[in-house]
């Protein structure tokens, strides 16, 4: 078969992204072909897939997105394919993948009416109704069942439509053999010394993620902790001037490092202490899983997709809603204790070791492949 895959945006380090990269490769390996349409791409192509580059540009995002829609669509009707699957919301879809939370959820819980009269607002509500709307035919692949639910009481979606996908954990992210050495080895190169505490931050899209939360808990631990020397390290692709200008606000400046978009997530898994992901709104947020396969504890928001493997491990701490910042301090306060990471740690990997949270990728590739043929009414 002939299939598209569209996404606005790519680079390396968002985790949608990477689950984009990993569906084409996998649908490529089944042997279908593969074509991507983007309009921006950061990094390595993806071998043997047709990349289609669209070239729009517009002063506003919401116009940027309607213009690409319409390249698109005029493209695939002289140059056909077999379905459509997109990583963002948009008109025309035959499947979807929902990395992306509820939009109409935050728009009427976090914003307010004078925000939902703008032209931006009617975009994105009008393109997510396109996919979730009781008139849309598009199947989706969704990855929480808490997003499940606000697309249910927003748009009352057909249940029937709508597919959960276990976790895609990529296996390269569980503890290995040598973990121990690689601890160390990754520690010295970041200055930490044996009983530095470290506390580690995964995440493009540092207000999304919950950044400055983590900036004000690693503050209050130093002020309550000034025997310990602990340190923030910041993995991600996003603007760091207004973090760092609360961390010398807050006098933690020189206790953080910010380390940009990286490679070598797996080894700064095993050096750090402590996972801490207070985010503010995640569909999914697939670094948890990470930490917890590698043996991280973690302290997390309940707003999480993936927030009850946390719990349900019982491999660090789950912070209820509505988000109390002295209960985040507290949860990392918690996590200097040794003795406690070491349970955290152990029920973690019992967990990834019984649970499958590994198979997203050939399970959703194999379920597009049905979908796919199901929409052209069985012709392959």
């Amino acid at each position: 078969m002939k299939l598209a895959f569209v996404l606005y945006k790519y680079f390396p380090y968002g985790g949608m992204q990477r689950d984009f990269r990993r569906f084409v490769e996998e649908v490529s390996t089944r042997g279908h072909a593969c074509r991507v349409y983007y309009i921006s791409w950061q990094g390595d192509p993806l071998p043997g897939a047709d990349m289609r580059q669209v070239p729009v540009r517009a002063f506003s995002n919401h116009s940027r997105n309607e213009r690409f829609h319409d390249w698109v669509q005029s493209d695939l009707a002289q140059d056909p394919v077999n379905a459509v699957i997109g990583f963002n919301k948009m008109p025309g879809l035959d499947i979807y993948y929902a990395a992306d939370s509820c939009y109409l959820d935050k728009a009427l819980t976090e914003r307010g009416w004078f925000y939902r009269r703008g032209a931006r607002f009617r975009h994105f509500a009008a393109y997510e109704e396109a996919v979730f709307g009781p008139q849309s035919t598009t199947e989706i692949l969704l990855i929480a069942k808490t997003e499940q639910a606000k697309f249910e009481r927003h748009y009352h979606t057909d249940p029937a439509r709508m597919h959960m996908l276990p976790p895609g954990v990529s296996r390269d992210r569980c503890v290995p053999p040598d973990a121990q050495q690689r601890r160390r080895r990754v520690r010295a190169e970041l200055g930490l010394e044996g009983n530095h505490f470290a506390l580690l931050f995964v995440g493009s899209g540092f207000i999304k993620k919950g950044l400055d939360r983590a900036i004000v808990a690693l503050a209050a631990l130093q002020q309550e902790r000034n025997d310990t020397v602990s340190r923030l390290f910041v993995v991600g692709q996003d603007r760091e001037r207004r973090f760092k200008r609360l961390a010398r606000r807050l006098g933690v400046a020189d206790s953080i490092t910010f380390l940009g978009g990286r490679d070598d997530v797996a080894d700064l898994l095993l050096a750090a202490d402590t996972l801490v992901h207070p985010a503010l709104d995640e569909a999914g947020g697939i670094v948890l899983l990470e930490a917890l396969v590698a043996g991280l504890p973690v302290v997390v928001t309940d707003v999480c997709g993936y927030a009850h493997h946390i719990g349900s491990a019982v491999a660090g701490i789950v912070l209820p809603s509505p988000f109390d910042q002295t209960q985040l301090n507290q949860a990392v306060h918690r996590m200097l204790d040794g003795y406690y990471r070491g349970q955290c740690r152990e029920r973690g990997l019992d967990y990834a070791a019984r649970v499958d949270l590994y198979s997203m990728h050939s399970t959703g590739a194999a379920l597009i492949e049905q979908l796919a043929v199901a929409s052209t009414g069985g012709a392959p």
